[in-house]
């Protein structure tokens, strides 16, 4: 009985330690790799700056979720599929990888922007207005 007491404190101790070391891991791309991935028909293009930020110039095709608005879980879960991977981008790299790694805990494959939309512009990429 001792034995199997023992067993089962170990297990839970083990469980319990690989929930709290488990990761929600994202990718990181630098801005041609990232330019490669958004190339892909079934990759979801996400600008997660404000909406003035997002009106002076974005990359094309991208969907706009503030991640600083408290409702952005919610909105990216009702507009996003988990089936597919998903793009995210800010103005310099900061709030995308909070917002990808928002996404990345809900089950989301999820590639961030290093350097942001600055790095995007930067190496002369085109952003639209709209």
């Amino acid at each position: 009985m001792k034995v199997v007491k023992l067993i089962t404190a170990i297990l839970a101790v083990f469980g319990i330690s690989m929930g709290t070391t488990a990761q929600n891991v994202y990718d990181n791309a630098d801005v041609n790799r990232f330019e490669q991935i958004i190339k892909s028909d079934s990759v979801q293009l996400l600008d997660v700056r404000r909406a003035d930020e997002y009106a002076e110039g974005h990359i094309s095709g991208s969907l706009n979720i503030n991640v600083l608005d408290s409702t952005f879980l919610a909105k990216a879960l009702s507009q996003l599929d988990k089936n597919r991977p998903c793009a995210v981008y800010c103005r310099s790299g900061k709030r995308s990888a909070m917002a990808a790694s928002l996404l990345a805990q809900e089950g989301f494959t999820v590639t961030n922007l290093l350097g942001g939309i600055i790095a995007w512009t930067k190496a002369d990429k085109k952003t639209v207005k709209e």
